[in-house]
C-alpha cells in the first residue's frame, strides 16, 4: 500500500470514534508531507493530537537542508503543523521521565536516538501515545506507548 493510502487508512479509522491522545513523531510528520496529505485530512474533530518541541527542530531541519520549491513546500508544511497541532515543552516532567529513559536505555545496553528519547519522554510525561513510522525507535521503552502508523 503506497503511503498517502496508509494515511487515508489510519484517518479513517480515527473518524466517528474518540482516539487515544496521541503524540506525532517525526516520522509520522514526514510520511505525510511526503504523501500530500493535509493536516485536516489526518485529523478528526475529536483527536487529541500534539507534537514534542524537539519534532518542530527535526521538521526545521528537513527545511533547511532543502532547496527551491521543496524548501518552500517544506516551509509550508511546518508552518501548517506549528499552527495546528499543540507543540508540548520539555518542561521538568519531561526532564523526570527522559532521565528514567536515559537510566533504562543504558541498562539495556541498547542505543536509542537522542531526539527519539526526548519524544518518548514528552508522550510518557503527558500520558500520551507515540504515533510514529519508525518500528525501532520506541520499542520496549518503560511506561512509553506506542502505535505503529504502517
Amino acid at each position: 500500500m503506497e503511503q498517502g493510502a496508509c494515511l487515508r487508512a489510519w484517518s479513517a479509522r480515527g473518524r466517528g470514534s474518540q482516539l487515544t491522545r496521541l503524540l506525532f513523531d517525526t516520522t509520522f510528520l514526514i510520511d505525510a508531507e511526503r504523501a500530500g496529505a493535509e493536516l485536516d485530512e489526518l485529523i478528526g474533530d475529536d483527536d487529541d493530537v500534539a507534537i514534542s518541541a524537539i519534532t518542530v527542530a527535526e521538521l526545521e531541519v528537513g527545511v533547511e537542508m532543502a532547496s527551491g520549491r521543496s524548501r518552500r513546500d517544506r516551509e509550508g508544511f511546518v508552518t501548517d503543523v506549528v499552527a495546528t497541532v499543540p507543540v508540548l515543552s520539555y518542561d521538568v516532567d519531561v526532564a523526570r521521565a527522559h532521565a528514567s529513559l536515559l537510566v533504562a536505555v543504558r541498562r539495556q545496553g541498547r542505543a536509542r536516538g537522542a531526539h527519539d528519547l526526548i519524544i518518548a519522554a514528552t508522550a510518557r510525561a503527558t500520558s500520551r501515545t507515540v504515533l510514529t513510522a519508525d518500528e525501532t525507535a520506541f520499542d520496549a521503552l518503560p511506561n512509553v506507548a506506542v502505535r505503529l502508523h504502517r
